[in-house]
């Protein structure tokens, strides 16, 4: 099995830090790292570059680490809404996707691309679920993903109500009182 070998640019996770000369398999060095500017190839003049621009690598590395604390300090317990339609037993039409979850948090006030969201797995039900944002590869924030089917389901849902087959009876219930409230209002006029 053959493996290309490249020094990281930047911490990759799971990887290895910035500087770290590690050995991956070509697809990956050639589809992800490399394109993306995590990585060079190791070979004798790439060693020599990076060797002279290590110090500024690491300072900027360092601004940005410090940008993204700021930004995260700033962005502590955040909670985006998204409303989808679901089933009477919470299960929704399709699923929420990282892309969902970025629109999302964009709209709230912290610009994110769909790559900086991370799902431990797909968002299929109603409720409140923890979605991983990466800010930097050594800054990440937890964003709390509110699912439902309306705002105020969300409100309630936010306040720690559980939703799901009682939804019909809370309507129900709600227009009985409507009722009740109707001919109370009436009867001092009469």
């Amino acid at each position: 099995m053959s493996q290309t070998e490249l020094i990281l640019l930047q911490r990759v996770e799971h990887l290895g830090q910035m500087g770290d000369l590690v050995r991956v398999k070509p697809g990956y060095a050639r589809n992800f790292l490399l394109p993306q500017g995590k990585a060079l190839r190791a070979n004798a003049q790439n060693r020599q570059r990076f060797d002279t621009e290590r110090a500024q690598l690491e300072a900027q590395n360092i601004k940005r680490r410090e940008e993204a604390e700021r930004l995260s300090e700033r962005m502590h317990g955040l909670s985006v809404v998204i409303i989808r339609q679901a089933g009477d037993s919470g299960g929704l039409y399709g699923s929420v996707t990282p892309r969902d979850i970025a629109l999302a948090t964009t709209e709230a006030g912290l610009t994110v691309s769909r790559q900086q969201v991370e799902l431990d797995q797909p968002i299929k039900l109603l409720g409140l679920h923890d979605a991983r944002v990466i800010l930097h590869p050594e800054v990440s924030i937890t964003v709390t993903v509110n699912v439902a089917r309306s705002a105020e389901e969300a409100e309630r849902q936010a306040r720690g109500e559980t939703i799901a087959a009682e939804e019909d009876e809370y309507v129900f219930e709600s227009g009985e009182e409507l009722a009740e409230e109707e001919t109370t209002d009436e009867a001092p006029a009469a």
